[in-house]
């Protein structure tokens, strides 16, 4: 499986290296996840219209092999190993960069600007976030059971705040993707980046379509 995901990867990064040259891999490497984002957003569509904080965990568990073997390829395979993103090698990790000219340095700037995008994304979920659990606040605490069921159903006044107050607390673990990110090699850190920038995007959009049609 190892090998062929390396030639995956290779094979996208030589149809991108006519336009950005040794940057190739690492681009390949985000269009690589947009791939697999895009396979499993049926499943993220589905999960979020199971209306909870934490829906959407299938999807993330489903991209954790997949997580695995970005590591283990950028680690072992010597084949993807001499590649780089803008100087810096996309199996260095943050530890090498301060080691090879101080976090200011060629690979540390790199580096650096793969946490402020991580950064960024990570406010962003943030805040839509702690958004949603407040409109929440507002709703009914009813949640009726489908008619299918032959029954109505509501959940308990404390099962709903303990919903909004998870649903206030979960995106502030995006964060958590910042100390990831210094510790896995750079390509890794690419795809994190770009799986969580992809999850909060996805929600949002899946929210605006939801908020329209509520509004039908």
């Amino acid at each position: 499986m190892s090998v062929f995901f390396t030639r995956l990867v290779v094979e996208l990064g030589r149809l991108l290296e006519p336009v950005l040259a040794e940057s190739a891999t690492a681009a390949a490497i985000v269009l690589f996840t947009v791939l697999v984002r895009l396979a499993l957003h049926p499943l993220s569509r589905a999960a979020f219209r199971g209306a909870t904080p934490v829906a959407g965990c299938l999807p993330v568990l489903l991209q954790l092999p997949v997580f695995f073997l970005m590591y283990q390829s950028f680690s072992s395979a010597q084949e993807l190993l001499g590649h780089r993103l803008f100087g810096a090698p996309l199996g260095a990790r943050w530890f090498d960069a301060l080691g090879e000219g101080g976090p200011f340095g060629a690979q540390g700037l790199v580096f650096l600007g793969l946490f402020a995008a991580i950064a960024v994304v990570a406010a962003w979920s943030a805040v839509r976030g702690r958004r949603a659990a407040a409109s929440s606040a507002a709703a009914p605490l009813t949640v009726p059971v489908p008619a299918t069921a032959g029954a109505a159903a509501a959940m308990s006044a404390e099962q709903q705040e303990l919903m909004r107050k998870l649903g206030g607390v979960l995106p502030l673990l995006s964060f958590g993707t910042l100390i990831t990110a210094a510790v896995v090699p750079l390509a890794a850190g690419l795809y994190l980046l770009t799986t969580t920038a992809w999850s909060v995007a996805e929600r949002a959009w899946l929210q605006q379509r939801e908020g329209q049609r509520s509004t039908l």
